[in-house]
């Protein structure tokens, strides 16, 4: 979306940019029998490491990510486990399996080259801008969303 006047940062253009790039995503990891929320889940264990991941502790980090509920979460914890991505590792931990590590290996491969296309020649110092922007609009996202949660329980 190329105008004569860059639009002003809001949650359209921020919108159109998170979905653009998840629909690359989505599209690379769908070739490969997964989906979003899955690549979304495998990345979150992977950051272990390669050790284990309390299973609470990855739907809590899914739940924060993809903003969706804990069932929601657990579902596709499942659904890597039963896929064999995902492995037991004693009564409430998880781990990533080799199967798991080819397949982020495989689509982080694949993204690497549309990722670098999409931010080719981006200054620096703008993405340095945007990304300490987008991060301080996703803190005050999550305290607003927070709140609301909050007063929804209360009543």
């Amino acid at each position: 979306m190329t105008t004569s006047t860059p639009p002003r940062l809001d949650p359209r253009v921020i919108a159109l940019a998170h979905y653009a790039s998840r629909a690359l995503l989505e599209q690379v990891v769908a070739r490969h029998g997964a989906t979003f929320q899955q690549s979304v889940t495998l990345r979150a264990a992977a950051a272990a490491g390669g050790g284990p991941v309390e299973r609470d502790r990855l739907v809590g980090e899914v739940v924060g990510s993809l903003k969706c509920e804990p069932a929601e979460a657990r579902s596709v914890v499942d659904g890597l486990v039963s896929a064999g991505l995902l492995a037991a590792d004693g009564p409430t931990a998880v781990r990533v399996t080799d199967a798991g590590r080819e397949l982020q290996a495989a689509t982080s491969a694949e993204t690497a080259p549309i990722t670098a296309r999409v931010y080719a020649d981006l200054p620096e110092e703008d993405l340095a801008v945007a990304g300490r922007v987008l991060t301080l609009i996703t803190e005050r996202a999550n305290r607003e969303l927070a709140a609301l949660t909050q007063d929804a329980a209360n009543g």
